[in-house]
Parts: C-alpha cells; sequence; structure tokens
C-alpha cells in the first residue's frame, strides 16, 4: 500500500540547511500534518509508504512505514535531511519512535500494558519480580532450574564492597536518598572495572546480575545514613521484597520479622514499576549508553533523570497533596481548586499522560491497598482515611470521570509506602529499585542493536544569525 501526501508547513517558512536559508512556499491548513491525498496497492504487501511532496517545487521524498508486531506505525524519516534539507521537529519526542524495542508495549487507550507480551495483570497475579526480572532481561519465562539458579545469583551477590558502603560517610545526614544512590551506583565502575567491556556478553551478565543484586543494599545504606542507624547486611535466606524491608528496618538490638503482607506489596509494587517503555530515565539510559560509556554511569545516568517530580517523584507529589488538604471536610474546596484553570493547585495521582482510560497498574494495586491498610492497622490514621475518601469522591465525581482522571499507580504506591514506614525522601529510591531491571533490559537490547548509533537529537535553531564580534570598549 502506498500513501501519497503532502508536507504542509506554513507559508514562506524558513528552513536552515548548512548555514543557508532556503524559502520554501507551502501550502497547508495545519503546519506539520501531512494530507493524504490517494492511496495506491504496493507490490510489497508488507510495506507501505509515504510520500511528501513540496507542492511549489515538486519535489518528493519517499518514506517507508514500518510496522511492528502490534501498535501503530512508523516513518522511517532518516532519508528527509539528505533528500530535503530539512529536519522533523518534535518537542519532547512525543511522535517519535527513537529505537526497536521488544521488551515492553503499552496501549494508553486501552489501558494495556505487556511485559514481552504478558499482561502486566497475568504476571502480578502469578508470577514474582524475580521472575519478571528473568522474563525481562531474557525474553522468556524462566523454567524451574533457570528461575533457581537465577534468583540464587541475585541473592549472593547483595553485598556491597566495605569501601564503597563507606562512601556514604562522605555524603551529609540530610542529603537526598536519590543523590546518594545516584553518586554510589556511578561509583561502581571504579570498583567493577574489569567486566565493563559492553561487547562482551559475559561482561553484560555480570553487569545485570550485580546492579540488580546491589541496588536494595545501596538503597538501604542511603535510608540507614539518613537516619543515623548502622547498615543492616543482606540476608541470602530471604527474598528479594522481604531482604529490602529488612535491610531498612533491622537493628543490632533486637530481632526483626518482616511481615509476609508487607513483603508480598512490596514484591507487587516492583512488579507493576519494573518498565514502561521508553519513559524518560529509560531514553536517559539508552541515550547515555549509546556513547558507550560503561553501563553503571548510564543507570546513574537514568537515576537522575528519574529523580525529577515529574517522573520517578510522582507518588511524593501525592503524600504532599494529601498533606496540604489536610482532612477531609477539605476535600470539596481543594477538588475545587483543581477544578479551576486559573488555580495553581493540582490533584496529583490522578490521570496519566499515557493511559487515557484506567492506568492497568492501578487496578491492580488497588487490591494490595486496601490489604495492606487492614493488615498494618493503619485505616483510623487521618492520612490515609483521607485518601480513601478522596478516592471515592474522583471515582464519582462526573468531573473526573468525564475527563478520565482516575487514580493512577503513583496514587495507590505512595500511600502503600507510608503504611510500610518507608518515608517520602526514599519513595523515588524505591522506584529506581523496581526500574532497575528494566533499563538493563533496555541497555542491553541497545548495545546490541545493529542499527544502534550515537544519540544526537536536532534543533529549530532560532537564535542570531552570524554576525562579527565588536570590541567591548565600542558595544
Amino acid at each position: 500500500m502506498r500513501l501519497s501526501c503532502c508536507l504542509n508547513t506554513k507559508p514562506d517558512a524558513k528552513l536552515i540547511r548548512l548555514g543557508r536559508i532556503y524559502k520554501y512556499g507551502l501550502s497547508g491548513v495545519r503546519a506539520g500534518m501531512p494530507r493524504v491525498y490517494s492511496r495506491s496497492r504496493s507490490n510489497n504487501m508488507s510495506a507501505k509508504n509515504f510520500t511528501l511532496q513540496n507542492p511549489e517545487t515538486g519535489d518528493k521524498v519517499e518514506l517507508e512505514a514500518r510496522s511492528g508486531t502490534v501498535g501503530p506505525d512508523v516513518l522511517d524519516i532518516r532519508s528527509i535531511y539528505g533528500t530535503t534539507g530539512t529536519f522533523t521537529y518534535d518537542p519532547g519526542f512525543a511522535a517519535t519512535a527513537s529505537c526497536e524495542s521488544k521488551i515492553t508495549y503499552i496501549d494508553g487507550a486501552q489501558g494495556l500494558l505487556m511485559y514481552r507480551g504478558y499482561p502486566v495483570q497475568q504476571l502480578a497475579e502469578k508470577s514474582s519480580f524475580i521472575e519478571v526480572c528473568y522474563l525481562l532481561l531474557h525474553g522468556e519465562l524462566p523454567s524451574q532450574e533457570e528461575l533457581v539458579k537465577f534468583d540464587q545469583t541475585v541473592r549472593t551477590h547483595t553485598m556491597l564492597n566495605e569501601t564503597m558502603l563507606r562512601l556514604f560517610n562522605g555524603f551529609h545526614h540530610d542529603a537526598h536518598p536519590m543523590a546518594m544512590v545516584a553518586g554510589v551506583v556511578g561509583s561502581m565502575s571504579a570498583f567493577y572495572h574489569d567486566t565493563t567491556d559492553i561487547h562482551n556478553p559475559r561482561h553484560r551478565d555480570i553487569f545485570a546480575h550485580r546492579i540488580l543484586a546491589k541496588m536494595p543494599t545501596i538503597a538501604a545504606a542511603a535510608y540507614k545514613h539518613t537516619v543515623g542507624q548502622p547498615f543492616a547486611y543482606p540476608r541470602n535466606d530471604l527474598s528479594y521484597a522481604a531482604n529490602l524491608l529488612h535491610m531498612f528496618f533491622a537493628v543490632p538490638t533486637e530481632d526483626y520479622e518482616v511481615d509476609p503482607v508487607a513483603a508480598e506489596a512490596m514484591d507487587l509494587l516492583f512488579i507493576l514499576h519494573a518498565d514502561h517503555e521508553q519513559n524518560c530515565s529509560t531514553s536517559t539510559v539508552r541515550m547515555a549508553g549509546s556513547s558507550g560509556t560503561n553501563p553503571y554511569s548510564a543507570i546513574a545516568a537514568g537515576i537522575a533523570a528519574l529523580w525529577g517530580p515529574a517522573h520517578g517523584g510522582a507518588n511524593e507529589a501525592v503524600l504532599n497533596m494529601l498533606e496540604q488538604i489536610g482532612s477531609v471536610d477539605k476535600i470539596d474546596k481543594f477538588v475545587a481548586k483543581a477544578k479551576d484553570k486559573d488555580d495553581p493547585f493540582r490533584l496529583m495521582g490522578f490521570g496519566h499522560r499515557v493511559y487515557k482510560n484506567h492506568d492497568p497498574r492501578a487496578t491492580i494495586i488497588r487490591g494490595a491497598y486496601h490489604k495492606v491498610m487492614q493488615k498494618l492497622g493503619r485505616q483510623d490514621s487521618p492520612l490515609f482515611e483521607l485518601a480513601l475518601k478522596l478516592e471515592e469522591y474522583a471515582l464519582k465525581d462526573e468531573y473526573f470521570i468525564e475527563k478520565k482522571l482516575y487514580p493512577n499507580v503513583d496514587f495507590y504506591s505512595g500511600i502503600i509506602y507510608r503504611a510500610l514506614g518507608i518515608p517520602t525522601s526514599m519513595f523515588t529510591v524505591m522506584f529506581a529499585i523496581a526500574r532497575t531491571v528494566g533499563w538493563v533490559a533496555h541497555w542491553r537490547e541497545m548495545i546490541v542493536d545493529p542499527d544502534g548509533r550515537i544519540s544526537r537529537p536536532r534543533q529549530l535553531y532560532l537564535g542570531p544569525t552570524e554576525r562579527d564580534y565588536v570590541a567591548v570598549d565600542k558595544r
């Protein structure tokens, strides 16, 4: 199938190429929107091509439309600059596919999230985080033998080099935990430099197992440093989530037993946050990794990107919002403020940029949310009572229903973390632990991609044209 379309820009649009300016008098009803004129069947039934035409000159460029297994086709625009001297313009890369990937697929309209083809609902119900890690890294669910071996490998590599552990003493006691985690992860290349050959498959496996195993230990050490407690060493007899809780809350002076409900909720949260396609932090890991840097630096870059409040800090923002609202009797007032476009207040944890319907992760986690509240006896807490009432309000209010502003995964995850005793400053760190396996899976995929090249986005330059330097006394 062949689609013929016209590339529309504003009249007399200026296109800059190699320092020279060309004027294109192109017609069109809306800038940047191709108009489809005709369709014709191609000899190759699997290929679809778009033809972009400059109506002033008649110049044409044919672009291949590539199809994935599911989801929208993508236009291969790599030839545009060479044939037309123009770049494409897409702020935030909202309509640009930057890579091929076989890891995660999201259909925001249908509320679908799949890891390697498996709906996240099935994995959350039937799997464990360690099994999901294997799936994301290797593409298939493990056999019983493979799962046992993988789990054992992760369990036995959780300890940190003692010198690395002492790095935490160089941070001020009130440093943000994400700053500590990013710094220590970045330092790992100095400890394990002998196994950072990114072109060595064995080194890539060692890195994947090592970073996955040590992230909970690094996170727990950051927490212990902030509260002034001695570091708790990992225990190889505990599951991934249970071990994390042990390292967070165990102290030398008394025994600590991990609540199985808490460990189950933590494991579920990790599954739901393991990967989310080409999001900001994952794209950052890919971009940093494309330069050939060591993998620990690429992951540290992802951690830094995740730290942003528009990304990994969203569940922290939910708690801050609840504290700002304060009490149940103020919900009406703050909901009215949220509906007012001129009011800066926004309800955090509702709706999602990707999901235009229910966030599938929120539907899953809601059950765990209520289970944790009941088991840990937190339902009488004013904060949790407020959260329940706000959730109830949003699910019934016509404004929220019409705009599909349903509670998302961040709304519930932050409250669960608070119920488990995780301080707000550690929320994004918990997210980073879960997302590490997704980052590693994408990094590994990027490294072996035959079409891979260093990331180098272009720009629409709006600064001054070439001008001569003027001496300071003549300005």
